[in-house]
């Protein structure tokens, strides 16, 4: 398990999400009522951004831009269709203003 400090707090204002290069993945970290939460940022059905998509702060899901289907933050898992598959999800953590997303090497 490796960690890696992807930005600050100011890079991901509340109720926004924003992806960082993660050791040559695409991350998508999402905050809210001062909670993070990081998944991958590929949708699981179609090659589309999750970070581009509208997020829910008060549902804690995330909408791919490209086919609606809904992921929740949390746990990497969808909501509705037509994704089926679950994405994967990160420890994120903060430590002051830097933000940290711990992967597998």
């Amino acid at each position: 398990m490796s960690t890696i400090q992807v930005g600050t707090l100011a890079d991901i204002p509340e109720g926004t999400g924003r992806a960082f290069d993660v050791a040559g993945r695409r991350v998508a970290v999402f905050r809210a009522e001062g909670q993070l939460y990081a998944i991958d940022d590929t949708c699981s059905h179609a090659e589309a951004s999750l970070s581009q998509g509208e997020f829910d702060p008060d549902e804690l899901c995330v909408e791919c831009p490209l086919h609606g289907s809904l992921f929740d933050v949390r746990s990497g898992l969808p909501r509705t269709l037509p994704a089926f598959e679950p994405i994967a999800t990160y420890r994120v953590y903060s430590e002051a203003d830097a933000v940290f997303v711990e992967y597998h090497d």
